[in-house]
């Protein structure tokens, strides 16, 4: 098996693989995977299915920001180019690449995905076409500085509000206890998909509505919405580093890991890692929902759903084999290997029931509401638009979160571009 870099230009209409020469003599080539864990647990999937079956696969390495590598998906894929069999796709983008993939329930019969969370499967049906299964789903999870919060004498927060006051004062004592290092919250800032999905869960734990309603209604310029942004920018330089503004989940995973938070929000993954050998919070953090807004009727916890399915591409010269290698990555025992080992959420409903999983996650059972309630970005009702909507809101949250514009400016201006995405897309 090997890892091979993929780099970004096309040249005559097909992607370049670069760095070894051997691509070709691979079966299948497949991205699952850009750095660290997430690429880990996709190698050791993969080499159990070379395994099994004899065959070889290529393993190559993408963008780990998932907007750029939603991009480098469509270059290749709108060059009709063979060079990735098997891709790793986002929650939200079925409906974009679907016309480049094939329809996993023709090929692997009418039972594919049974047992796997309905909401998903539907997710990833486009116009009766099950283009993608799924392979582990999310959604965002508060951890905390358990040893921490009981030192000072606080429960995990309830709300926002909470939150913010807690990292201040837990911050200010440690530091001046001589942890210089110490912040009080870290999460997803970068301008990219993830600070997308931060921003819904600030606006819709407030009561704000999902950006754009399943109805289609540009909801976004409201009240709610704008308080949500601007109690997010009164953290950062203050409980948040202004570094959080280029953070992505691994930047604000090795901030905590190392000892140096209070609060993250994160997917479930950081939890294997935060309890490894050698994690300075080993055996320090709890993991608990998101906050809720406040205490408005309209106020609730709201975790953004996420999580990554497997698909394969209709230019696939090997396409029996990719979906065979589909199948066996999604499948049962694989799906509760990375849940054990890597605390990768299931997509099969049956797992959750599993003791050995709950024993090795046990808030996979203590939050499973909160992981089937999870709130969905509005990429269904945007259809192809979906990706500029997403840079548009990300892009203003950014602008309020560095200073730039207010809560109130930035969801007024907002309602004004998606206003005009919306009269020539969706």
């Amino acid at each position: 098996m090997l890892k091979t870099p993929l780099i970004t230009a096309i040249a005559l209409g097909s992607a370049v693989l670069a760095g070894t020469g051997h691509a070709q003599a691979a079966d299948l080539t497949i991205s699952c995977g850009a750095v660290g864990a997430e690429l880990t647990f996709c190698e050791e999937g993969v080499r159990a299915w070379e395994e099994k079956t004899g065959h070889e696969v290529d393993i190559v390495s993408t963008p780990n920001s998932s907007t750029e590598r939603l991009s480098l998906y469509q270059q290749i894929l709108s060059a009709n180019s063979s060079d990735i069999d098997v891709m790793q796709i986002d929650v939200v983008w079925p409906g974009l690449l679907a016309n480049h993939l094939l329809d996993l329930r023709e090929a692997l019969g009418d039972e594919a995905g049974k047992g796997h969370f309905r909401a998903i499967v539907e997710n990833n049906t486009v116009d009766g076409r099950l283009v993608a299964m799924p392979w582990f789903t999310d959604a965002g999870v508060l951890y905390y500085r358990k040893d921490l919060l009981e030192k000072y004498g606080f429960e995990a927060p309830a709300t926002w509000a909470e939150l913010t006051e807690i990292a201040r004062e837990i911050k200010a004592a440690e530091r001046e206890a001589g942890n210089e290092r110490m912040h009080g919250f870290v999460f997803q800032g970068r301008a990219y998909e993830g600070l997308t999905v931060n921003a819904l869960e600030w606006v819709a734990s407030h009561g704000g509505g999902t950006v754009v309603e399943p109805d289609g209604e540009i909801s976004i310029n409201n009240p709610r919405a704008a308080a949500a942004l601007d109690l997010a920018a009164s953290w950062v330089g203050d409980i948040a580093p202004d570094g959080v503004l280029n953070y992505t989940e691994e930047e604000a995973r090795g901030v905590f890991q190392g000892g140096n938070a209070v609060f993250m929000r994160n997917w479930p993954y950081a939890w294997s890692l935060a309890q490894s050998e050698g994690s300075e919070v080993r055996d320090k953090v709890g993991v608990t929902q998101l906050p809720a807004g406040g205490d408005g009727g309209e106020s609730r916890s709201a975790a953004g759903l996420g999580g990554w399915n497997l698909a394969v591409s209709r230019y696939s010269e090997n396409p029996e084999l990719a979906v065979d290698l589909v199948a066996f990555l999604t499948g049962h025992d694989e799906q509760k290997r990375r849940a054990i080992a890597g605390a990768y959420n299931p997509t099969l409903e049956a797992l959750y029931q599993d003791e050995e999983v709950l024993e090795a996650v046990p808030f996979f059972g203590e939050l499973y509401d909160t992981f089937v309630n999870a709130v969905a970005r509005p990429s269904a009702v945007t259809g192809d638009a979906y990706g500029r909507v997403s840079n548009a809101f990300f892009s203003a949250t950014h602008d309020v979160l560095s200073g730039s514009r207010s809560g109130e400016q930035a969801v007024a201006d907002l309602e004004r571009e998606l206003s005009r995405v919306k009269r020539r897309n969706w």
